[in-house]
């Protein structure tokens, strides 16, 4: 039951980091592995910092966003 439980928890928190737009970090690591062998993977706190960086100062450090 604990089990069922944890990867339910699991989902919602991978459905709320995207509803929010974060990206997964177990999902970067997966396709890492698989498409990129042999390169470094960078760690969970880099990952979020880039992604970051990536969503609010891609445009000169204007948010694009619709409201």
């Amino acid at each position: 039951m604990f089990k069922q439980l944890g990867e339910a928890l699991k989902v919602v928190r991978q459905f709320l980091d995207l509803l929010v737009g974060v990206p997964h970090y177990e999902t970067y690591v997966q396709h890492r592995k698989t498409c990129h062998p042999g390169e470094p993977i960078v760690s969970r706190e880099q990952f979020f910092r880039e992604a970051q960086e990536a969503r609010y100062n891609a445009k000169g450090g204007k948010i694009s966003r619709c409201c």
